[in-house]
């Protein structure tokens, strides 16, 4: 009976149409892959390899910022009542809006910042060579001369200067002007009348940044503590320890 079976079973499996059509395709696939070219089974002769769309080739990312011009604007001065000099007042500031646009190539821009620089230089000169004729004429202020007293800037021409053989970019620096110096770029600015209460206010600004902190020394009273009444922590020279408990005690 096994014997039939197994008969039976080869016969079915030799005859079996799925085995035929597996067989016949594994020939033609074979017979197209000889013949054929396409690009399900390219042919080996032509070494054709299809580039991948997931690889995608990296730009150059270049990170340099380049500049071709640049623009100027140009404000009046005005009283600034935004800054605290060291001494005096008449601040300096600007309009709210501009009267005056320029713009210059990177090169102009350059010439135009090296002149403006070798004129703030000249002047700076011209009133060092003025203080030194002044100290000279008075013997380092010693000794009382009206000539001295009536020297001015204009007195000192370019020929006493030496700008040639100075480094503009090398001595250039800035430097805080004095009071009467602002009140005389503010008038030339057009301010016909400077705000005189500014001085007392900016004198006032400058004795409280004298005194800093509160008088606190063994322990802190937030009723009369200068730092407490301001909302802030007790600032007194004392022991940390001692302050911050006898604070918390207080309270």
């Amino acid at each position: 009976m096994s014997g039939i079976l197994k008969r039976k079973f080869e016969e079915v499996e030799g005859s079996s149409p799925c085995s035929s059509v597996r067989e016949s395709d594994d020939d033609i696939s074979s017979s197209e892959s000889a013949d054929s070219g396409d690009s399900v089974n390219p042919s080996t002769s032509n070494h054709f390899t299809p580039s991948s769309i997931l690889k995608r080739e990296k730009r150059k990312r270049t990170k340099n910022v380049h500049f071709n011009c640049v623009t100027v604007y140009y404000f009046t001065r005005r009283q600034g009542f935004t800054s605290v000099p060291s001494q005096g007042g008449s601040t300096l500031g600007m309009s709210t809006r501009h009267n005056s646009v320029r713009q210059y190539t990177l090169g102009e821009f350059a010439m135009e910042q090296e002149r403006l620089h070798r004129e703030m230089l000249r002047e700076h000169l011209r009133e060092e060579k003025l203080n030194s004729l002044k100290l000279k004429m008075t013997k380092n202020g010693t000794v009382e001369s009206e000539e001295a007293n009536t020297l001015t800037l204009d007195d000192i021409s370019d020929d006493d200067i030496d700008l040639d053989n100075t480094e503009v970019d090398e001595y250039f620096f800035l430097q805080p002007l004095p009071t009467k110096k602002r009140r005389a770029l503010l008038r030339a600015s057009g301010v016909k009348k400077i705000d005189v209460e500014e001085k007392h206010e900016l004198r006032a600004i400058r004795l409280s940044r004298e005194d800093c902190g509160c008088d606190c020394r063994v322990f802190c009273d937030p009723e009369t503590c200068t730092c407490s009444l301001a909302g802030i922590k007790c600032q007194g020279k004392r022991e940390q320890d001692i302050g911050e408990k006898n604070t918390e005690n207080m309270k």
